[in-house]
């Protein structure tokens, strides 16, 4: 990907979310009251409705749930980007986040195939993205 793409933009829920992927890490929400993760940030628990909310690192290993291959840009600022690989990714803590699968060997993805975080640099911001794990 590309620094011609949209920057994030964070807001009262995220921008701790944001943050941590400035510095290369990947965090949660976790719920104080019923111990829930879950993405993306927002300011009540989606399982108990709690607002004790607390911040926690993620492994930055996941599973492939699904993916498609991009082949037409759906915004202009993706164009020079296609073909690229969007996945749902199952976090090893249990969330499930969308992000797109990068480098060399993207294209050769599989669902279950084991993924780990990467961070893209958008602007003054970092996206998580994920490479496939060689084993």
């Amino acid at each position: 990907m590309s620094s011609t793409l949209p920057d994030p933009r964070p807001n009262a829920d995220s921008i701790a979310y944001w943050e941590s992927a400035k510095q290369g890490r990947l965090v949660l929400r976790a719920c104080a009251e019923c111990s829930h993760k879950h993405f993306p940030p927002r300011r009540l628990c989606p399982v108990c409705w709690s607002e004790s909310l607390h911040w926690t690192d993620a492994t930055g290993l996941g599973t492939v749930h699904t993916f498609t291959i991009m082949r037409r840009a759906p915004v202009p600022e993706f164009a020079a980007q296609v073909p690229y690989v969007v996945a749902l990714i199952d976090l090893a803590e249990g969330p499930r986040m969308m992000a797109n699968i990068v480098g060399e060997d993207a294209h050769a993805v599989r669902i279950g195939e084991r993924v780990s975080v990467c961070f893209e640099q958008r602007g003054d911001w970092a996206v998580p993205q994920f490479r496939r794990i060689s084993d």
